[in-house]
């Protein structure tokens, strides 16, 4: 499972031109699910995300978490982020979840955030989005649990 993270002032997503979810100063989750994926994987990924610490304390390092500065969530499924890349001009999409595993665990991870922490948005599985956002920092991270 694939999360890339990027601390946000600002973030929404749209489908066909209506708003679906909108955050302000937290974190705009991208997840892509993998094959071999699971419920125990799932946990993994929610928890690092929710601890991960990306947000600046008061001596200006990146000490605190998204849970610690009660942050906001916006979480959008991306199928594309287990994109095999490595060889040609054309992505594979092989490593990546049939859309029935996708969606059961991509519902998952985003009720298991409700249960951590209070404004949670998400994008709508297997939708077309328009995904705007006002990266801080820039700050953007890569996590990968299997």
């Amino acid at each position: 499972m694939i999360a890339l993270i990027q601390r946000v002032t600002s973030a929404s997503v749209h489908v066909k031109g209506e708003l679906v979810g909108e955050i302000d100063q937290g974190i705009l989750l991208l997840l892509g699910v993998q094959k071999a994926d699971n419920e125990a994987i799932t946990q993994r990924l929610v928890n690092r995300v929710i601890n991960y610490r990306i947000f600046e304390d008061e001596t200006g390092r990146m000490n605190r978490s998204l849970l610690a500065t009660e942050g906001d969530l916006l979480i959008v499924p991306q199928f594309t982020l287990p994109a095999d890349t490595r060889k040609g001009t054309r992505p594979s999409f092989t490593p990546a979840a049939p859309p029935e595993l996708g969606e059961r665990l991509f519902d998952l991870f985003v009720d298991e955030c409700k249960q951590l922490q209070e404004n949670i948005q998400t994008g709508i599985f297997g939708a077309e989005m328009q995904v705007s956002l006002i990266n801080d920092g820039p700050a953007t991270f890569w996590l990968e649990v299997n």
